[in-house]
């Protein structure tokens, strides 16, 4: 019986991985298909792809960065949709954008007499807004297993640059330490 169970466990570690990744690329693929109601299966999402590309190349060539910062400047003054605009904004901007923040892994010492460290990334490297003594530098440590994380201002002399892919950081922080990373080529 516990052969058997062993093995049921190996399968799972096989199964499900898969199985979740599949049904979530299903679930993605039928909910931007269903945006444009057509007969033809996939239709709607491919109409949905070309859309968006247009928007993004005429806001590109078309929309001034004037134009676009007016009509941010009347979102903003909208209490709750400003603080979804400008979150959903900046995170996106963060991964696909122009300026990515997530391309600066590191590791960071909490307190002064710790030899732990935790996985983060440099987003801001002068923070000084609180106005103390130190620079600060702004890091984001992301959680395991969970999407979410913590901000954490730190002095520079508590960080040490790590010379890591930072996509895999992310994805060796986000499992819980069990995903292989590499080293920068």
């Amino acid at each position: 019986m516990k052969r058997i169970l062993k093995y049921f466990f190996y399968g799972l570690l096989y199964v499900a991985p898969l199985t979740v990744t599949l049904y979530l690329i299903w679930e993605i693929f039928s909910i931007l298909d269903s945006l444009i109601p057509l007969e033809v299966p996939g239709l709607g999402i491919i109409l949905v792809f070309i859309l968006i590309t247009c928007i993004g190349f005429l806001g590109h060539h078309l929309i001034s960065d004037s134009i676009g910062e007016i009509v941010e400047s009347y979102i903003k003054k909208v209490p709750l949709i400003n603080v979804v605009y400008t979150a959903v904004k900046d995170l996106l901007s963060a991964f696909v954008g122009d300026k990515k923040s997530f391309d600066k892994p590191v590791l960071v010492k909490l307190y002064e007499n710790s030899d732990v460290r935790r996985l983060g990334f440099i987003t801001n490297d002068n923070f000084k807004k609180l106005g103390g003594s130190k620079e600060l530098i702004t890091v984001y440590i992301p959680h395991s297993y969970n999407i979410s994380g913590n901000l954490y201002l730190v002095p520079e002399d508590y960080l040490e640059k790590l010379n890591i892919v930072p996509s895999d950081l992310m994805k060796y922080t986000v499992s819980g330490g069990v995903t292989h990373m590499d080293e920068k080529g």
